[in-house]
């Protein structure tokens, strides 16, 4: 499949392109800048000489060509970023793995965009498009790193079954990575704010944690 993200100069972007390309999709790295996503391509090609990585890059519309997209823009941007892109993007599943966060000293504190999320601003913003919010809750580091598995469930909410189906399929390609149907995109503000409280339990146990659920069978998920 043809991948476009936008924004994935950041930790989390750098490392879901990174990941995807292993699995054999072909990935294009998007950011405002063409040049900032070829050095970020670039970079991401260099920590890994001996990997087939199919790795391309583009400004944001560009990237916004393929035939799924991830916004994976800090999350005050992602509304802005879906905007200048919104004719690219219709009839196109789009996946939002932004998080309204803000630190405050050591706390990390959830933020309540107007639309309740992220995602749900960007559902807004592309009335055309199948949103769905997923890849919130995956360290970026464990995710980087393509010689080990990421042991992570993934919960996606979207509002379309067609979006809820298409990034279900992606994340099984990943291995170690279980997606759960986590219902409508609504879902997602419980989901988005919920990052804050696995980034303090990183910082208080001075680790990276993921998300993995107990009770659900393989053949359920």
């Amino acid at each position: 499949m043809d991948i476009g993200l936008l924004g994935a100069t950041g930790p989390a972007g750098m490392a879901l392109a990174a990941r995807l390309a292993s699995v054999g999709h072909d990935v294009t790295v998007g950011s405002r800048s063409k040049y900032r996503a070829l050095e970020v391509r670039d970079t991401i090609a260099g920590e890994w000489p001996g990997r087939d990585l199919s790795l391309d890059s583009a400004d944001n519309l560009g990237a916004a060509e393929a035939e799924l997209v991830v916004i994976a823009t800090p999350w005050n941007a992602a509304t802005e970023t879906a905007h200048s892109v919104r004719t690219k993007l219709r009839g196109k599943v789009v996946i939002c793995m932004s998080n309204a966060l803000s630190k405050v000293g050591r706390e990390f504190q959830p933020l309540v965009p107007p639309r309740g999320s992220v995602s749900g601003s960007v559902q807004a913003e592309l009335p055309d498009s199948y949103v769905a919010a997923a890849f919130h809750h995956v360290p970026a580091k464990e995710l980087a790193n393509l010689d080990e598995p990421v042991v992570s469930d993934i919960l996606i909410c979207s509002d379309h079954q067609k979006a809820t189906a298409t990034v279900s399929d992606l994340v099984s390609e990943i291995p170690g990575m279980r997606p759960l149907d986590a219902g409508e995109l609504s879902n997602a503000t419980a989901i988005e704010a919920f990052t804050a409280v696995l980034l303090q339990l990183n910082v208080r146990y001075k680790t990276r944690v993921a998300l993995k659920l107990i009770g659900i069978d393989d053949a359920d998920g």
